[in-house]
């Protein structure tokens, strides 16, 4: 658990790295800032869970046969330049669009907005997307933001991984790489998972070396997304 002097030091950050871009006249809603100082343990706490999960959980990605003898997921070491912090840039008129999964269905969608953010130089972007198929969700928790990069189809999933935006409604929202993860369907088999795949518009063209590997022998293409 995060003190709630650790915490407030991470908003102070925030609110610092915020202002210091505004005055610089950047033009981005993200900005790189230090993570807490709890943040190495709790990343590593979250990922031995997440093994946990995959060898225990009855709702497990991993086929039953696979799950005992589970030897955990393959990750990038944690790399603090890929957190970010800051606000999603909302669109007025959300656009409605479909994207594809994995299995081929449709499901219905909107681009709620996007998030904008710096990377060796290099401004990059990703639109955030709201799947309205699910139930409504307030702050990070009803935000979707899938993408693809340089390592996808390498040495990562070929239908994107998922980053979540941690925030109350409205933001500021943490962005933090580290946590990527690759959706179920990338364990299970194609039946029992349909998984949202990566539009092409949220293709990074740099490498993301942070967050989750593999898994080995599911790098393959899926369905295309749009």
């Amino acid at each position: 658990m995060v003190s709630v002097r650790s915490a407030r030091g991470a908003l102070g950050l925030l609110a610092i790295a915020i202002a210091a871009a505004a005055s610089c006249g950047a033009r981005t809603s993200m900005v790189a800032v230090p993570p807490p100082g709890s943040w190495s343990e709790s990343l590593a706490a979250d990922r031995s869970a997440r093994d946990a999960g995959f060898r225990t959980d009855p709702d497990s990605p991993l086929p039953p046969a696979l799950r005992a003898g589970y030897r955990g997921n393959e990750y990038f070491p944690p790399d603090a330049s890929w957190y970010f912090a800051g606000y999603v840039e909302t669109y007025p008129a959300p656009e409605k669009l479909t994207v594809v999964t994995t299995g081929g269905a449709q499901r219905p969608a909107e681009r709620y907005g996007r998030v904008s953010f710096v990377r060796d130089g290099q401004p990059l972007t990703l639109q955030v997307y709201r799947l309205l198929d699910q139930p409504s969700r307030s702050g990070g928790d009803g935000l979707f933001l899938p993408f693809k990069d340089k390592t996808t189809n390498k040495t990562t999933y070929g239908a994107g991984r998922y980053v979540n935006l941690e925030g109350p409604e409205g933001g500021p929202f943490t962005l933090d790489f580290n946590r990527a993860y690759n959706p179920s369907c990338a364990y299970g088999d194609a039946g029992r998972f349909q998984c949202p795949v990566t539009p092409s518009e949220n293709t990074l063209p740099v490498a993301v070396e942070a967050g989750e590997r593999g898994p080995e022998g599911h790098t393959g293409e899926a369905a295309g997304g749009g």
